[in-house]
């Protein structure tokens, strides 16, 4: 019989440079932690970005799976997940998994260490739209890992409400987003570092005082095709307007990068540059007027910095920086785009208005809330300021047991 571990082994698993930004403070918050054993495995969907961000945290992995392949579809990419993830399972038998939001790595994580009883806690849980085409895998990953984890770390009271409208049947608690964690860790270097800011400038050469900086950032699956096409037509024309100046650090993603060099590549004003590391774009950010995406973490963090973001997409999981006035959802129709962007450079007031708005995302202490959560510690609701005393205290299954059970399964 395995001999119980006083210690609880913590399994972090993830694979986009996405996730990888967001889990990078909860992992250093679960290394500085003695009752816990702190593993990390990553997927490798976005290998070299990826490692720009543990070098960034000075974070290692300890399992690197190599799970992509060209041409590779959702269904090939999802069995190969699979396939990859089970054996660092068997081998490193962990008390709890973490996975992190809406990715398919996240997934099939969650539903790998459910097929063998291992408790999963899910990292950004509870965001919805309420139609699962959109964003589209991410809306039904998100459900699948909601519905197979026992701890719910939800960003924001709303989330938290979508899974007790759900009933969901893990304990759901509200703690903030990590990536303000990240971003405040971030942004504090830059700040305090004039060297690494001069640095970080010299990356830009091309931007030019006189001139506001719209930042872009866009790679969604839901708009590949047309609707890159269309946020590209946007794109040209408010290039003519002599005032902005375009800055777009373009995805690798073929389906990304073929339309936006085709369609933007000859503009003198529309700088298309290679994927920035975090610390990189964290300094663009500072130096953006209005932040243009499509990217969920992004929605997130400009508030923080006080950034008008305008979002090209139908829908959001994240209503709450909408309802605080700091993003504006815009779509990818070239009309609503260029009205979007010309009404923030054109209307000081609404800018400022928007720039100022609150942070509904969090205040920097997720990734500790989340341990103590872990460790059974009483914690403090971060939106509703109740303490959770109310619940159970978390007892993790002794991995005995769990072994015993999964014979079993």
């Amino acid at each position: 019989m395995a001999t119980y571990q006083s210690r609880l082994r913590v399994l972090s698993i993830f694979g986009t440079r996405p996730e990888a930004i967001k889990m990078a403070p909860l992992v250093k918050a679960l290394a500085a932690e003695p009752g816990i054993e702190s593993l990390i495995c990553v997927t490798g969907q976005h290998q070299s970005m990826l490692e720009q961000v543990l070098d960034l945290f000075d974070l290692k992995a300890d399992f690197t799976l190599d799970v992509m392949t060209p041409h590779q579809t959702l269904n090939s990419l999802t069995a190969a997940l699979y396939a990859a993830i089970d054996p660092v399972l068997e081998q490193t038998r962990p008390d709890r998994v973490l996975v992190h939001g809406d990715t398919t790595s996240a997934m099939v994580a969650s539903m790998a260490s459910f097929h063998r009883r291992i408790p999963v806690g899910h990292v950004e849980a509870g965001l919805r739209t309420g139609d699962i085409y959109s964003p589209w895998p991410e809306e039904m990953n998100r459900r699948c890992i909601d519905l197979s984890a026992d701890l719910l770390f939800a960003p924001t009271g709303q989330s938290r409400d979508n899974l007790l409208n759900e009933r969901a049947q893990g304990r759901s608690l509200v703690t903030g987003n990590t990536v303000i964690d990240a971003l405040q860790m971030t942004a504090a270097r830059i700040d305090q570092d004039a060297r690494l800011r001069d640095e970080l400038d010299r990356q830009f050469p091309f931007l030019q005082t006189g001139r506001k900086l719209l930042l872009v950032t866009g790679h969604r699956r839901e708009n590949f095709g047309e609707g890159f096409l269309d946020i590209c037509k946007a794109l040209r024309h408010l290039a003519q307007r002599t005032d902005i100046q375009i800055v777009y650090p373009v995805h690798l993603n073929p389906n990304v990068l073929g339309p936006v060099t085709e369609q933007l590549g000859d503009l003198l004003n529309v700088h298309l540059i290679k994927p920035l590391d975090y610390l990189a774009f964290v300094r663009l950010m500072q130096h953006a007027h209005v932040i243009l995406t499509d990217s969920g973490g992004v929605q997130e963090e400009a508030p923080s910095l006080g950034k008008p973001v305008l979002v090209m997409r139908d829908v959001t999981e994240r209503p709450e920086a909408v309802a605080a006035g700091t993003v504006r959802l815009v779509g990818t129709s070239p009309a609503s785009i260029i009205a979007g962007v010309d009404a923030l450079f054109d209307d000081d007031t609404l800018w400022r208005r928007a720039s100022q708005a609150a942070n509904p995302y969090g205040d920097g202490h997720a990734s500790q809330r989340i341990v103590d959560v872990l460790m059974g510690r009483v914690v403090e609701d971060f939106v509703a300021g109740q303490l959770q005393s109310q619940h159970e205290p978390l007892h993790p299954l002794p991995r005995e047991a769990r072994e015993l059970s999964a014979d079993f399964s």
